[in-house]
């Protein structure tokens, strides 16, 4: 039993000698090289440990503690400016503590740029002879929509085949957490878990679906407030094979 992750991701794909992207196969929406569908994918960690980090998330990272502070100070200055523009009173008891309070839950909401992958799974990727579907469903989601900083919130299932490594099962729901903790739209969202979890795992397949209700168009906009949205993202042998894709969709989607 091993529970060290794999250091490289080469032997799902090859690595582009240009870019120093992932290269995966097949995919049928993608483009083509010389007839053979391929898809590139950055990799889930880069070198200094991160998934896709906003421009500033290592300066935010490193900061010291009188950084932080003044990060917090900022933020919460902006807020109060705001408050102020609404023709509010921010001195009023009620809004007194409010742009403090708003600073920190929005640093806590996006928590997940500057979270590391590998601590996340804390070692739990294990070595086991299964070769059958594993499925997390019901994972309870929680993120803000980058065009409006709306709250949307939902469900996720993952399920993937195991190529003789498994991961603990706590952990699919940690890796949902530390890529919704961020400024996000769902499609991403959902690709990003997906490959996430394809380049840790190197599994036969991964595939996700987030089941969502979104704010920015329930509170705002055409106030639809039944409307619920629905992402996948199928790899490997989910995407190739309709039987397994199938049998995931059946297995998560039933009610």
């Amino acid at each position: 039993m091993s529970g060290k992750l794999p250091s490289t991701p080469e032997d799902s794909g090859f690595r582009s000698p240009t870019t120093d992207k992932l290269v995966l196969k097949p995919r049928r929406d993608s483009n083509t090289t010389n007839g053979e569908p391929r898809i590139r994918l950055t990799r889930a960690i880069d070198f200094d440990g991160l998934s896709w980090p906003a421009i500033g998330t290592k300066q935010r990272l490193n900061d010291s503690e009188e950084e932080a502070s003044a990060r917090l100070a900022k933020m919460s200055g902006a807020m109060r400016t705001i408050l102020e523009c609404l023709g509010e009173d921010p001195d009023r008891e009620g809004l007194r503590d409010t742009p403090d309070r708003y600073a920190k839950a929005m640093l806590f909401f996006t928590q997940g740029y500057t979270q590391d992958l590998r601590d996340v799974l804390n070692s739990a990727v294990f070595e086991e002879d299964h070769n059958e579907m594993v499925i997390v469903k019901d994972i309870e989601v929680f993120s803000l929509c980058e065009h409006h900083l709306c709250p949307w919130f939902g469900k996720m299932h993952i399920g993937y085949v195991p190529n003789k490594r498994v991961i603990g099962l706590s952990k699919l729901a940690r890796i949902a957490d530390m890529f919704a903790r961020r400024l996000q739209v769902q499609e991403r969202f959902s690709r990003q878990v997906a490959q996430a979890l394809l380049e840790v795992l190197r599994p036969q397949g991964v595939a996700v679906i987030v089941e969502a209700s979104h704010t920015c168009m329930t509170m705002r906009g055409v106030q639809k407030t039944s409307a619920t949205t629905i992402t996948s993202c199928m790899l490997g042998v989910f995407e190739k094979s309709q039987k397994t894709r199938d049998e995931f969709l059946s297995l998560t989607l039933r009610r």
